[in-house]
């Protein structure tokens, strides 16, 4: 076994983030001594790391040999494909390569960092374009997804082809962009695809993810079924298709559009400028859309998800210049992301309370996920015929029955990794070689740091249990603040009987004990803490603060 796995005359795949969550993609091929990366993500903390918005994939293994890495090939604009971008770029220095529409959102996150001058942005053709990096040869595939120039990456390499899927879907009517079609798709696996890395995210879905043509038609019968009444739809940001869509629906009922929110107005902007959205109408101001007649605008805002700060949130609390009263529509056209649930149901109750009425993809045609239902994963399985299958992108449990799914459709070999395992795909048989070191790193403020040290490790305690402060004087004599204990009521008489325990603490040291300040320091400590936890039963985290030595 390898002990630096150092790429030999080989063809290795290891994952550093999205395989064994959705989100954070950080993908990496080996051959002939050279890395290659795919995807550079991130995703969001969903309130399991406090006081975080931004978790990362831990890149020590690939920044311990920057020197060896060629290159970073962006399938597509999500976040989680290229949002870890501006904090990694300048430290692995190597040039990135992604299509114009993805190009544009990273050139504009460089620039925000400051640090657009230092990174080499190549811009390939979204049809079919071609370029090299080091070793491998790589073409983007265009497929569809729910956002603007989705691909697949077709990965030539000295011992075979990976057709790399990103994120996908099949789709008779795309609405914004022109995939690949069943055709094209074929003739490339007739060419010969030794291993296809797939999307494993909708495994589960026995049916087909659905068209953008079809959400379309469910948008104008909501529209249409709502007349006369203000109708907002909230939808991802980066979806273009649906914005496009959103614009003809207004255009169709004689509505106004008016768009509310900072990521929306991004977007739009980014993708008129390469091309998208020629024929959307243009946007009024807030101040119009609340002048005309309830039946006459169609607003789009972003906060689907829950988001406390986006503008549905604020429209719910009455805190933004977008107001909506009884009989108002809203039209939730996006699906809930696991770990959202309970910030989406809190907005959703508070509007209905208000009498506005709540349209989900339950209650109507309204959404498609951009990801592939089994019957899309195993039209593609036929049409490529891969020698092997690495399902990526997926928690455990949708990486697993991709597998089993693959083996059952008769593709050869199916190599179940998850983050952190080196994985050989060439030559002889496909399989884990060996583990590296994978984890992940957050965004804490302005520092980037592991998501199990010290710092996040405490403030999750201090969350779970409290925090209790005893401070020492000259005399050894305390004081205890306490903060986050559930002692309101009966918050004095435990404060004067922590101190009153903390006095005799110190008290029963005897000999060199009593002039150990390590001993006066645990003695303080301890009463205090088991003060704590008799009158609460909470184990709160403990800081004494000793006099200054003389």
């Amino acid at each position: 076994m390898k002990k630096n796995f150092t790429p030999e005359d080989e063809l290795l795949f290891l994952a550093l983030g999205g395989s064994g969550e959705i989100g954070m993609n950080v993908n990496l091929y080996g051959c002939r001594g050279r890395w290659l990366m795919v995807d550079l993500g991130m995703t969001f903390s969903g309130g399991q790391y406090p006081g975080v918005d931004l978790v990362f994939a831990d890149l020590e293994f690939i920044e311990q040999r920057a020197d060896t890495l060629d290159g970073i090939v962006l399938t597509h604009a999500h976040e989680d494909h290229i949002g870890a971008i501006p904090y990694f770029a300048s430290e692995l220095g190597v040039p990135l390569y992604a299509t114009p529409f993805t190009a544009d959102l990273i050139r504009r996150k460089l620039e925000e960092a400051g640090i657009v001058d230092e990174i080499e942005l190549n811009i390939i053709d979204h049809d079919h374009g071609q370029f090299s990096v080091g070793a491998f040869d790589v073409t983007y595939i265009p497929l569809s997804h729910s956002i603007a120039e989705g691909n697949a990456l077709l990965i030539e390499t000295p011992h075979g082809t990976v057709f790399h899927t990103g994120d996908w879907k099949l789709d008779e009517d795309p609405i914004v962009g022109v995939p690949t079609t069943e055709e094209e798709l074929r003739e490339i696996g007739d060419e010969g695809i030794l291993a296809m890395v797939c999307d494993s995210t909708n495994v589960f879905n026995p049916n087909a993810s659905g068209s953008e043509g079809a959400v379309y038609r469910g948008l104008l019968e909501e529209a249409r079924k709502h007349s006369g009444r203000r109708i907002l739809v909230t939808t991802f940001a980066s979806n273009v298709a649906r914005l496009h869509t959103l614009g003809e629906v207004a255009r169709e009922t004689g509505r106004q559009l008016c768009v509310a929110g900072r990521s929306l107005d991004r977007i739009i902007e980014v993708a008129q400028d390469n091309g998208y959205l020629q024929d959307m109408p243009k946007p009024i101001d807030f101040k119009t859309a609340m002048g005309l007649p309830r039946g006459e605008v169609l607003i789009i805002a972003t906060g689907g998800q829950g988001e406390p700060r986006a503008a549905l949130a604020r429209i719910s609390e009455g805190n933004h210049q977008i107001e909506l009263t009884a009989g108002d529509v809203i039209l939730f056209s996006s699906r809930q992301i696991p770990g959202n649930e309970v910030a989406i149901g809190a907005i959703q109750n508070k509007l209905a309370e208000s009498g506005i009425v709540l349209v989900s993809g339950r209650e109507g045609d309204i959404h498609v996920s951009g990801h592939p239902g089994r019957p899309e994963l195993e039209a593609l399985y036929e049409w490529l015929q891969p020698e092997i299958l690495v399902p990526v992108h997926g928690e455990v449990r949708h990486m697993q029955e991709q597998a089993r799914l693959g083996r059952a459709r008769g593709i050869p070999h199916s190599v179940y990794q998850k983050n952190g395992d080196m994985v050989r795909l060439a030559p002889g048989k496909p399989g884990k070689i060996g583990a590296v070191r994978s984890g992940r790193l957050v965004l804490d403020g302005d520092i980037i740091l592991p998501a199990d040290g010290d710092a996040i490790t405490m403030r999750r305690r201090i969350a779970l249990d409290g925090v209790l402060i005893v401070a020492l004087d000259d005399r050894l004599m305390p004081r205890v603040e306490g903060v986050g204990l559930p002692l309101d009521e009966d918050y004095d008489a435990f404060v004067a009987e922590a101190e009153a325990d903390v006095v005799k603490a110190i008290a029963r040291l005897k000999g060199k004990s009593r002039q150990d300040r390590r001993e006066i320091h645990e003695a303080a400590r301890l009463a205090a803490r088991r003060a704590a936890q008799r009158w609460s039963g909470k184990k709160p985290q403990v800081r004494v603060l000793m006099p200054r030595e003389s």
